[in-house]
C-alpha cells in the first residue's frame, strides 16, 4: 500500500509540467527581462519603474483598487445577506444567476454601456444634468468597477452566509444576546474568512483590469496597466526597453505583499470554523 502511493504522485507529472511551462517560462522571462538593461543584468528598469508617473500610476491602481475592493465587499455582502434572508427562491436564483453574469461582464462593452448611459452625451446624464466629464474621474471609474465586483462579491458571500445555522442564532437569542451581538461575536468571525478572500479576490480583479479603464479614461486617470500599454507600444524612453516587464514585476510583489497580509487573517478567523 505504501508502495502504490509513493508513487500516485507520478500520475500527476503531466499536469506539473503543464504548470511549469505555462507559468513557469513566463515568470522566468519577466524576472530575466526586468533585471536586464541594454543587454546587461541592471537595475536601471526597476529603478525607473518607482519614479516620476510609473509611481503615480502604481499609487493610482493600489488605491483604486483599495477603494473598490472595500466598497464591494460591503455592499456585496450586505446584498448577499438580503438574498439569502429572503424566503423567495425566485428571487434569489434571479440575483445569483444575474451576478454571475455581471461578474464577467467588462472590457470595452462596459465602458461602452457606461458611456452610453453617464458619458458626456449619455443618456442618464442628460436628463439627470450631470456635470460634463464626471464619469472620467477616478471615481467614476471607482463606480464603473463596482458594476462588477459588487456581483462577484455576493457570489462569494452567499455561500458562506447559506452556512450560518440557525441554531447558533437561537443560542445566542436563548442567552441573552442581541442581534449586534450575535452578529458580531458570532456570524461575523465565522464570515471572516470568506470575506477577505472577497476582498483580495476584488482587489485583485481591479488591479489587473485594463480595457475597461483604457476605453474609458485613457491617461486622465494614472493607472499601471495603462503604464504597461504604453511601454509595450514603444512610448519609453531609450535604454528602458524592459519597462514594462519592470512594472509587471512590480505588480506581483504588490499582488504577494496584499497575500502576506491576507493568509495569516485567513488562518486567524478560520479557527472558528473548528
Amino acid at each position: 500500500m505504501t508502495r502504490t502511493r509513493s508513487r500516485g504522485w507520478l500520475g500527476a507529472l503531466p499536469l506539473l509540467a503543464f504548470f511549469a511551462f505555462v507559468f513557469g517560462v513566463p515568470a522566468v522571462a519577466l524576472v530575466a527581462g526586468a533585471f536586464t538593461a541594454q543587454g546587461r543584468p541592471s537595475l536601471a528598469n526597476l529603478t525607473q519603474s518607482l519614479q516620476g508617473g510609473y509611481l503615480i500610476a502604481m499609487i493610482g491602481s493600489v488605491k483604486l483598487s483599495a477603494v473598490v475592493a472595500l466598497l464591494g465587499a460591503v455592499l456585496g455582502t450586505f446584498l448577499a445577506q438580503a438574498v439569502v434572508a429572503s424566503r423567495g427562491t425566485l428571487l434569489r436564483e434571479a440575483v445569483l444567476t444575474a451576478s454571475g453574469v455581471l461578474a464577467n461582464f467588462g472590457g470595452v462593452p462596459l465602458a461602452f454601456f457606461w458611456i452610453a448611459t453617464l458619458g458626456n452625451s449619455g443618456v442618464i446624464s442628460g436628463l439627470l444634468g450631470l456635470p460634463s466629464g464626471s464619469l472620467y474621474t477616478f471615481w467614476g471609474l471607482v463606480v464603473v468597477y463596482l458594476y462588477f465586483s459588487v456581483p462577484l462579491m455576493v457570489l462569494v458571500m452567499a455561500p458562506a452566509l447559506d452556512g450560518l445555522r440557525p441554531q447558533w442564532r437561537e443560542a445566542a437569542a436563548s442567552s441573552g444576546a442581541t442581534s449586534w451581538h450575535y452578529w458580531r461575536f458570532v456570524a461575523l468571525p465565522v464570515l471572516a474568512p470568506a470575506m477577505l478572500g472577497g476582498v483580495v479576490l476584488l482587489f485583485g480583479s481591479s488591479f489587473s483590469a485594463y480595457a475597461t479603464a483604457n476605453a474609458m479614461v485613457g491617461t486622465v486617470v494614472p493607472l499601471v496597466t495603462l503604464k504597461i500599454a504604453s511601454a509595450l507600444t514603444g512610448d519609453v524612453l531609450i535604454g528602458y526597453e524592459n519597462i514594462a516587464l519592470a512594472l509587471s514585476l512590480d505588480m506581483v510583489v504588490v499582488a504577494g505583499l496584499v497575500m502576506a497580509i491576507y493568509l495569516p487573517l485567513q488562518r486567524r478567523t478560520s479557527r472558528w470554523l473548528h
